[in-house]
């Protein structure tokens, strides 16, 4: 795999978290700078483009308030406005982390860290530098969303529009990669909320005892390591939209919790009595037969009537063909931005496989392949080889199958492709590792 063109700064007082955190990103990036003195962070600023640093908010033995880290996050927005800044810190000390965003940070990742979940915070991080160093222009955000020819796809457009001007609960439904988080973006853009930031939950990645703590928040002495006082995901999204993805695999028994702060439009931090009051919009998806879960008293009735003011459905590819190589083509170039080149296409027969592909991945599968194929790609032609799209299971479409067969099915046939590997399996079908496990359980595919 070739590696992309960043440059990356890593800022620790631990050599084993530098030369750790070095062995995994080198794989995927061209240049890692690492320090484990603060002190050296401006003249490596000085002497290099760096896309994204790496800080570690303790360096000082005694001193674990998080307070270096922040006063190191300023110096680096300073001095270099358009280098994006992720911070490391512990479980207990998510509160600091947060007080980073709200001055700068681009995002947070806890130590010890999941090897997956920091590349994908890096590459979202080395993807907004790109955005930052580019010539300054009027924003055309409208650019940024394809939306298509086929008359169901204009149609949840159009519905979204109409509800973006509202503050009614939106429920999106669609299968894995159909763009379910970049619709409830376009919806929060197109609100009067906009300006505020947009909150992204993925509640199948959270385990049951994460769960309240994340999006609820806790009081100073609510548990271990709880140091001060928290806010959750709802509070961070007060004025503004909270996304909550997945929430279809939602256990039982944290649904009444959601369901509570859903109706009273408060949410109780753990270890407090006091209710605070929240202005937040509720956008809620799921790939799940969410009708069929309620009939199997796996999701509550009550709570699905508060989420599904508006319902949305977005169809898959399968169901918008006349989309897929205007789509193909949008991919292409956003991706080739990415990259900082230009003039990309695809062969000149390139199309009539697109459209002949099953796509079972929808937009995820596409981002993907295409994206490998440019980077593999030894021209500015991308051919179907390239693509690998030329061997697959050509399965007759059965419209009466309940998405949640498909789902089955689907979920089988990439764990016997990658002879049972979790991590391979979840990254092709679009799924956290956590979300992932939960559809094994649920469809009994253990053995």
């Amino acid at each position: 795999m070739r590696k992309k063109l960043a440059q990356i700064l890593i800022v620790d007082d631990q050599e084993e978290i530098l030369f750790s955190a070095k062995m995994i990103l080198k794989k995927h990036f061209e240049t890692i700078f690492t320090t484990n003195n603060p002190k050296k962070i401006i003249s490596l600023l000085s002497e290099n483009e760096i896309n994204v640093v790496l800080l570690d908010m303790n360096y000082r033995i005694g001193f674990e308030d998080g307070r270096e880290g922040i006063h190191w996050l300023k110096e680096i927005k300073t001095l270099s406005p358009n280098t994006i800044v992720i911070l490391m810190t512990a479980f207990g000390k998510i509160e600091t982390a947060v007080e980073g965003i709200k001055i700068g940070a681009f995002d947070y990742v806890l130590k010890p860290w999941h090897n997956e979940k920091l590349l994908e915070t890096i590459d979202k991080a080395v993807a907004e530098s790109r955005k930052n160093n580019k010539k300054p222009v009027v924003e055309k955000t409208e650019k940024r969303y394809f939306t298509g020819s086929s008359q169901k796809i204009k149609q949840a457009y159009s519905i979204a529009e109409k509800v973006a001007r509202t503050d009614a609960n939106v429920l999106i439904l669609g299968e894995n990669g159909t763009g379910k988080y970049v619709f409830a973006e376009f919806i929060h853009q197109n609100s009067t909320r906009k300006n505020e930031p947009f909150v992204h939950v993925d509640l199948g990645s959270l385990s049951d005892n994460l769960f309240e703590s994340e999006l609820f928040g806790y009081a100073k002495g609510a548990f271990t390591d709880a140091k001060t006082d928290t806010p959750g995901r709802f509070e961070l999204a007060q004025n503004s939209t909270i996304f909550l993805d997945e929430i279809g695999n939602i256990p039982l028994h944290l649904q009444a919790k959601l369901l509570h702060v859903l109706q009273t439009k408060t949410v109780t931090r753990l270890g407090e009595s006091r209710p605070r009051a929240l202005n937040v919009r509720i956008i809620s998806a799921t790939n799940s037969d969410i009708k069929t879960e309620v009939k199997n008293k796996n999701f509550r009735e009550d709570l699905l009537y508060r989420i599904n003011t508006m319902e949305i459905h977005l169809p898959s590819l399968r169901e918008r063909k006349e989309d897929i190589v205007p789509m193909a083509n949008f991919i292409l170039d956003q991706i080739a931005e990415k990259y900082n080149q230009e003039n990309w296409q695809f062969e000149e027969n390139a199309p009539r496989y697109l459209e002949k592909y099953p796509w079972k991945g929808n937009v995820r599968e596409m981002e993907n392949k295409i994206e490998r194929a440019l980077i593999l790609s030894d021209n500015n032609i991308i051919s179907i080889h390239d693509l690998d799209i030329l061997d697959f299971e050509d399965v007759p479409e059965n419209d009466e199958n309940p998405l949640s067969e498909m789902e089955k099915t689907a979920i089988e046939k990439a764990l016997f492709k990658h002879h049972g590997n979790i991590s391979k399996t979840a990254e092709e079908l679009g799924l956290s590792r956590a979300a992932l496990y939960r559809r094994i359980e649920k469809y009994d595919l253990k053995n």
